[in-house]
């Protein structure tokens, strides 16, 4: 073999070796990158379910505080001491 055809293998083989070297640390990255993905996705899951649970408690609070206490939903209006048309200074 002449030492051109040679340089052309060696050229050829160094980089088909550095291609599947490439490809496989790119993959190797987007395997960890997708795992991050469901772990993130796993960990809003907890906290949504954390979050609902705690909200469904405050709810039941609330509902069993409605029942002890007298709970009214309109404030009645405040009388003007001053009387009405009255100036308060």
């Amino acid at each position: 073999m002449s030492r051109a055809s040679k340089l052309t293998l060696f050229g050829t083989s160094c980089m088909a070796a550095a291609i599947v070297v490439g490809v496989h640390y790119s993959q190797r990255v987007e395997k960890a990158a997708m795992h991050a993905g469901v772990v993130r996705d796993i960990e809003q899951q907890r906290v949504k379910k954390e979050r609902q649970a705690d909200f469904e408690m405050q709810k039941a609070l609330e509902e069993e505080y409605k029942k002890i206490q007298q709970v009214h939903d309109t404030v009645p209006p405040v009388a003007d001491s001053a009387g009405v048309g009255g100036n308060v200074v």
